[in-house]
């Protein structure tokens, strides 16, 4: 740890000088995240150290199969800088790296526990940065996030994955094509990261207005699941708010250390497009969150004035089927009248009034006639009939 503590001073007097920064090349385009076939972003192997490479003015040098190597490569470097990349590493690991590197425990911590917010803390000579990286899944068509812890020293960038996004290899192939800006130092490094971070962003904002525009079009074709989807889409967007909204306050904040530790002017400038870009996508989000409130709110509208629709058809229904059965009962009791004064006269009994009545046949029809006229003309001004 002696030799390790005696270092700063050299790396002092590195970040002093003043260099050259070439035209910046853009990052090459990465292809939408598919949940089929193997993830190139996922190590290969077991958990632990993914890659590891020492770099000296912009070129790697070495590439140390262990911590211990690396270790003890960077010390015979008095003008190098290390590069060590992790994903999902174990404790073990990361107490090898915060006792070399004299990270702080409380950083090291966080990055052993994952789930942290993304911040951006300053412990002495070392920067502690947390990132949430995002991507879209076509197949699902879903977002699916990742956490990047990112440890800056004078003369070494560790990063610790704890995901699949984003692609690390893709960062480090373009730094090593580009030495000029490389030799700038972690620095530089840390630039790197956060544009493939953010850049990383902008196949998500566009699956997402997909979803979007697919939801609306389901909204008004009345399909049943659409609340379902609205409401997990909305869940991504508050994961993929608390992702964005921190790191625009977080770039504004480096940006302003930059200045301070007068890192080069030029490494400022692309940080602060890094920061335009954060601030735009922050406010997409921001976009889409408001345009899901509006379309659930839609979306209970219309589920209300088809359920009012609904009920109002079989309130319908039913009054057609009282009427119905008011018609039906109207009948039977206008035709069970005469059968009651048929039924009582077919007894045949020996002492009935009327038995042996001449009329008595005449003047049954006319009473059961008159019973029905009666009841037909109550019910029909009962609207029944």
């Amino acid at each position: 740890m002696s030799e390790r503590r005696a270092r700063p001073a050299s790396r002092t007097a590195r970040s002093g000088r003043r260099r050259a920064l070439p035209p910046r090349q853009p990052p090459a385009a990465e292809p939408p995240a598919s949940a089929a076939g193997p993830d190139p972003a996922e190590p290969a192997g077991p958990a632990g150290v993914v890659e590891s490479a020492l770099y000296r003015d912009g070129v790697r040098v070495s590439s140390p199969a262990t911590l211990a190597q690396t270790y003890r490569e960077l010390r015979e470097q008095p003008a190098g800088m290390a590069w060590i990349g992790l994903a999902r590493p174990t404790a073990d690991e990361l107490l090898s790296l915060a006792e070399e590197f004299d990270l702080h425990p409380l950083a090291v911590e966080d990055a052993m526990e994952a789930h942290q917010r993304p911040k951006l803390e300053r412990y002495g000579d070392t920067l502690f940065v947390v990132l949430r990286a995002a991507r879209y899944l076509d197949a699902p068509e879903e977002v699916d996030f990742g956490e990047l812890h990112v440890f800056v020293g004078q003369d070494f960038v560790i990063t610790v994955r704890h995901g699949a996004a984003p692609d690390l290899s893709a960062v480090r192939a373009r730094m090593e094509d580009a030495p000029d800006l490389l030799k700038l130092g972690p620095e530089a490094v840390l630039y790197a990261i956060l544009d493939a971070v953010v850049d990383g962003y902008v196949p998500v904002v566009s699956g997402v207005q997909n979803d979007i525009d697919e939801i609306e079009t389901e909204v008004f074709r009345g399909e049943p699941e659409v609340s379902r989807r609205i409401y997990e889409l909305s869940r991504e967007m508050v994961e993929f708010q608390r992702a964005t909204r921190p790191l625009v306050g977080m770039l504004h904040g480096l940006i302003a250390g930059f200045a301070k530790y007068e890192t080069h002017e030029e490494l400022q400038r692309y940080l602060r497009d890094v920061a335009d870009h954060v601030t735009h996508t922050s406010e997409r989000v921001d976009g889409f969150r408001q345009a899901l409130t509006e379309i659930l709110t839609v979306n209970a509208t219309l589920v209300t004035q088809q359920q009012n629709a609904e009920m109002r058809a079989l309130a319908e229904a039913g009054f057609e089927q009282n009427e119905e059965i008011k018609k039906i009962s109207s009948w039977a009791a206008i035709l069970f009248a005469p059968t009651l004064v048929g039924t009582i006269y077919g007894m045949n009994f020996t002492h009935m009034p009327e038995l042996h009545w001449a009329l008595g046949y005449p003047f049954a029809i006319v009473l059961m006639g008159i019973v029905c006229a009666s009841l037909y003309v109550i019910f029909k001004r009962r609207d029944w009939l």
